[in-house]
This record gives C-alpha cells, structure tokens and sequence, in this order.
C-alpha cells in the first residue's frame, strides 16, 4: 500500500479558482448576454489573460475542438467563446465503459481590462489552444510620464517661504499692535 501525502493547499487553491469562475460567470454573464443567446452550459474552458505594453492576449484552454466548431466573437470591452462538444454513438452490448470526457455545450465572457481594436483581432488555434492577440485602443495604451521631483520641491520650498514671511509679518503686525495698546 503507497501513502498519498495530503496537499491541502492545493485543495484551497482548487476551491478558490472554482469559487473564482462562478462568481466571474455570475457577475460577468449576465451584463455581456446580447453576445449569445442564454447557453446551458455544462462547463466553461480555462482562460489566461496578459497584458503587453500594445496588446491583450488571451488564451482558451479547449482540447478536442476543432476550430471550425468555435463561435468566438469580440467586442471592444469582451470576448465571447462558445461550442459543443459533441458525444460519439457507442454501441457495446457487453462490457463497461467510463468515461470523465465533458460533452454538452461550452460558454466563456471574458471581460476585458482595456478597450481593444476589435476589427484587428489575430487568432490562432493550435493544439486544443485558442490564443487571441487583441490590439488595444490608442488610448488606453499605457503611457508613462516622467514626473520632475525637483520643480515640485521647488514650489514646495517657495510656499514654505511664503508661509514663514506671512507669519512673521502677521507677528510683527501684533507686536506693533501690543505696543501700542500699551502706550495709551
């Protein structure tokens, strides 16, 4: 008999992605539904998401499909993925068959984080993997901005001087005042 170590961290990890995909299926699903019709979904692909510096890039993890089975449509804020896989006639008289396959339709949004150019989509489907390059709108382009440190300490320093010099005539305005309120 082998001893199978318990991971229990991988088991909250599991829970955690699965809580994760409904709520992104709950939340997500239900503002993007003009893309596809209400689907029964029995299960939905595995997606990853990155962003480069002028593109998004997402990945469908969907084995078995063939492209021509994909309906993939991309808005400028989402994208939808959505088939069927689709289960083969068996006919066995005797004998036991056990089968973990997923069959039955499929349905991903993915919402994006930036506005992207959909009409310029790139895909690429390539060992059950669907990648889309999607390019992102000019202006949501990050661009970086070197702020000046220096000019902003200078203004600091000028109201910091400005400051004491109001101060120190207001203190001299109520000395003048005290003494002569003192001499009458």
């Amino acid at each position: 008999m082998s001893i199978i170590r318990w991971q229990p961290f991988r088991e909250i990890d599991t829970i955690r992605q699965q809580i994760n995909h409904l709520l992104d299926e709950w939340m997500h699903g239900q503002e993007h539904e003009s893309l596809f019709p209400k689907v029964n979904a029995t299960w939905t692909p595995a997606v990853e998401l990155k962003e480069t510096d002028t593109d998004i890039i997402l990945k469908a993890e969907i084995p078995g499909m063939e492209a021509k089975d994909l309906d993939v449509e991309v808005s400028t804020d989402v994208v939808a993925i959505a088939g069927e896989y689709k289960q083969e006639k068996q006919e066995q008289e005797k004998g036991f068959v056990r089968s973990e396959f997923r069959y039955g339709q499929f349905q991903r949004i993915v919402p994006l984080p930036v506005p992207v150019q959909n009409d310029q989509v790139k895909a690429e489907f390539k060992n059950g993997v669907l990648t889309l390059t999607l390019p992102k709108v000019e202006a949501a382009k990050r661009s970086v901005v070197k702020v000046d440190l220096t000019v902003q300490e200078a203004a600091r320093e000028a109201m910091t001087k400005e400051r004491q010099h109001q101060e120190h005539l207001q203190d001299t305005m109520h000395t003048r005042a005290a003494a002569e309120v003192s001499t009458n």
